[in-house]
């Protein structure tokens, strides 16, 4: 075909991620990039309309125009956002001009009634779609947009209201919006037999972790303690600082008094990040870059 290694795996890319799926499936596909503020306000009205479409067949697909310059060229894309239906591999309609929530809504409902999309039924594709949402749930959060991750997981929960990956996503977002109180009330509100779940117990030391968080002026105080070198002062400020969501100078002091004395206290501060690693899952690129660290200084 004429293509370097790096279009050809783009290629690959593109045909896996947002082909194969189109095959069975509507796809709106979301041209977009970071320094684009209309993009930006688009999505979260893309991301509600997926989800809500979700059980008629539609998916929602993002492409970094920045990442996937190739891609984006064989779609002759010239501005973004740009929105793009495609099914089994080809646009079908271009949805740019679909700026509110009623428009894409009636281009939808006017495609789909087209299209052969969700003929033969079936619990398992629902359920993958189920967990792509999630996962754009958890990719957000990730980004520290919580209004918008808030939205997702709870439009998660409308459709499967017994997903534990949805109820434990909702209740991360609400303690990283400080409404730790909230998050402690919607877990006791589950049903018991969601409780045992690894999502919702990862959940569970994401508001344990949380605590009681402390104003600015306390923090700076226990910051200033900590600088004294005694390890329980440093390990009030570790606490503090995760408590106020600045999980880098928690991990940092942790790591620190690793370093420093990893017996201490029976290896609090140790324990306390793994703490830490486990609430915010072991998946996640900074717990991954820490847990580096940590083996660096336990073993190199």
């Amino acid at each position: 075909m004429g293509l370097n290694l790096e279009e050809q795996k783009a290629v690959d890319r593109f045909r896996q991620e947002v082909v194969e799926p189109s095959m069975s499936k509507l796809v709106l596909l979301d041209f977009w990039a970071e320094w684009c503020g209309p993009c930006k306000a688009l999505a979260p009205m893309l991301e509600k309309v997926a989800t809500e479409y979700a059980d008629k067949g539609v998916v929602l697909k993002k492409l970094n125009v920045d990442e996937e310059q190739f891609i984006a060229s064989q779609f002759q894309v010239q501005s973004i956002p740009t929105v793009y239906a495609l099914y089994q591999g080809r646009p079908v309609a271009d949805l740019t001009s679909a700026r509110s929530e009623s428009q894409l809504k009636e281009a939808l409902d006017q495609i789909l009634a087209q299209l052969p999309i969700g003929e033969g039924g079936g619990d398992a594709q629902p359920q993958q779609d189920i967990g792509q949402f999630v996962e754009m749930g958890e990719a957000v959060l990730a980004e520290g947009e919580n209004e918008r991750a808030l939205g997702i997981f709870a439009q998660v929960i409308d459709m499967a209201p017994d997903n534990a990956a949805a109820h434990a996503g909702l209740v991360r977002t609400m303690v990283a919006l400080g409404e730790t109180d909230k998050a402690r009330e919607h877990l006791d509100s589950l049903d018991p037999t969601l409780a045992e779940d690894p999502a919702i117990k990862q959940a569970r030391s994401a508001i344990e972790l949380a605590g009681e968080k402390v104003d600015d002026g306390e923090l700076a105080a226990l910051r200033e303690k900590a600088q004294g070198g005694d390890m329980d002062a440093r390990y009030a400020y570790a606490e503090a600082a995760f408590a106020a969501g600045q999980r880098d100078a928690a991990a940092d002091e942790l790591l620190a008094m690793i370093e420093a004395d990893r017996e201490w206290n029976e290896g609090a501060a140790r324990t306390k990040l793994l703490q830490i690693f486990e609430a915010i899952g072991l998946e996640d690129p900074w717990v991954v870059a820490t847990r580096r660290r940590l083996s660096k200084i336990l073993f190199g």
